[in-house]
């Protein structure tokens, strides 16, 4: 079903002001993990592992808390850390930056639209079936 203009409106709107927001797009921004910062996440986690192991057949408690806390704090910086696009790299502000929001992108060549081609798929998809 196709959007009335008025819901068209407002979700060219909505995009608009997510593209406008600074802190959204800095949060959002998700680079690709490097293969060594990931090799490292989980020989940390294997590490921790074993000191667990160590400290359960030992019968140290201390020994397997730290194992623990040394699993957890290698699977949390695996996770959360290790962009790319990190944030410590600061990036040079470029000109279009200063331009102001960037400019919405247009028809493709054969005149339709992002919305459109979805559209499209979408009739394409339900009369195949395959809805």
């Amino acid at each position: 079903m196709p959007l009335s203009e008025y819901e068209q409106r407002v979700l060219e709107q909505l995009e608009n002001d997510l593209g406008s927001d600074p802190k959204l797009g800095h949060a959002m921004a998700r680079g690709q993990k490097s293969r060594a910062h990931l090799t490292w996440a989980v020989f940390g986690v294997v590490a921790g592992l074993g000191v667990v192991l160590a400290g359960a057949m030992t019968q140290i408690t201390a020994l397997g808390i730290a194992g623990f806390a040394v699993m957890l704090a290698a699977a949390i910086w695996g996770i959360t850390g290790g962009n790319t696009a990190s944030a410590a790299k600061k990036r040079e502000p470029r000109a279009s930056d200063a331009a102001g929001p960037a400019p919405k992108p247009t028809a493709t060549k054969d005149g339709k639209g992002f919305m459109g081609r979805v559209e499209e798929r979408f009739e394409r998809r339900r009369d195949e079936g395959n809805l």
